[in-house]
């Protein structure tokens, strides 16, 4: 397996290539529809679109996550269990202690996100906080720092930004095709496909950028997580029950699905062979038998 400085690089490329990739996307549907459209101002506002859209990717994408999940920042004085749990297991880890939130929402879940460690926060549900006893938290809060101490982070909470502002695109750009052509205008048969066809694949295309964040980050930051506690019961115990947990989330999101530690949708609808392609998340079973062969 490859060390945690390796993935941690491998994930600093990662970024980039999420970045460069965003940037191009976003710049050639601004040609194309400058084309269509005939003004040379679509093109420049693309790039300038662009641009800012990654600056906020970068510096914000964490508090738009945490937003959007609705969750609240407690303090010591709030939730001192927990509190006590992330400090300590931070201090074992070598990390800073991150901002700590809490989801109102039932069902059990957490996720982690920030640009770096020294910008990092976790989050909880309260059905989390009310399930679980004390050594399952301790595995999914480790689980959830080994995250931040891989770097997972940054690509995780970049990629809620660009799927978000990708799906936004292919929407208006889509509602486009059915006003605004004059005759002139979609007289470029070839930019009004390629148009078509943007609208069109464009939730692939986020979908994909979803997937650069490997299920193999999952697995990893499992196996992180249960050398930084040395109790592998603990983890497993706890992806157990989160399987067993009937209720939904109520917060659930596509653009945020992936920074859960579990599925939001697991509950919401039933997956098939197809859509296993194209899962964030492996399956707990999966996850839960390469921890039995850490035991």
């Amino acid at each position: 397996m490859a060390s945690v400085y390796s993935y941690r690089d491998s994930n600093i490329r990662k970024t980039y290539l999420i970045f460069t990739v965003f940037l191009v996307f976003i710049i050639g549907a601004g040609f194309v529809f400058s084309q269509i459209y005939g003004n040379s101002l679509i093109l420049v506002g693309a790039v300038i679109y662009s641009v800012v859209a990654s600056f906020i990717g970068y510096y914000w994408s964490d508090k738009i996550a945490l937003a959007t999940s609705g969750a609240k920042l407690v303090n010591k004085e709030d939730n001192p269990e927990l509190y006590r749990v992330v400090e300590n297991l931070a201090i074992t880890a070598g990390l800073p202690t991150p901002k700590i939130y809490v989801v109102p929402d039932m069902s059990p879940n957490a996720f982690a996100t920030g640009r770096d460690p020294e910008h990092a926060s976790i989050a909880v549900t309260a059905g989390l906080l009310k399930i679980m006893d004390k050594t399952e938290l301790e595995g999914v809060i480790a689980h959830e720092l080994s995250h931040v101490g891989n770097r997972d982070i940054l690509v995780s909470s970049i990629i809620v930004v660009l799927v978000g502002i990708i799906s936004l695109l292919a929407n208006i750009f889509m509602n486009s095709l059915f006003w605004g052509f004059d005759d002139e205008r979609s007289g470029n048969a070839l930019a009004l496909v390629i148009a078509i066809a943007f609208a069109i694949i464009s939730p692939i295309i986020a979908a994909l950028i979803q997937l650069a964040v490997s299920r193999k980050r999952e697995l990893l930051a499992d196996a992180s997580g249960v050398l930084l506690t040395r109790y592998p019961e603990g983890l497993i115990s706890a992806l157990k029950k989160i399987e067993q947990n009937a209720v939904p989330m109520r917060r659930a999101n596509t653009a945020t699905a992936h920074l859960w530690l579990s599925d939001p949708y697991k509950n919401k609808k039933k997956i098939s062979w197809m859509e296993k392609l194209f899962m964030t998340h492996p399956p707990i079973e999966e996850r839960v038998a390469a921890l039995r062969n850490m035991e």
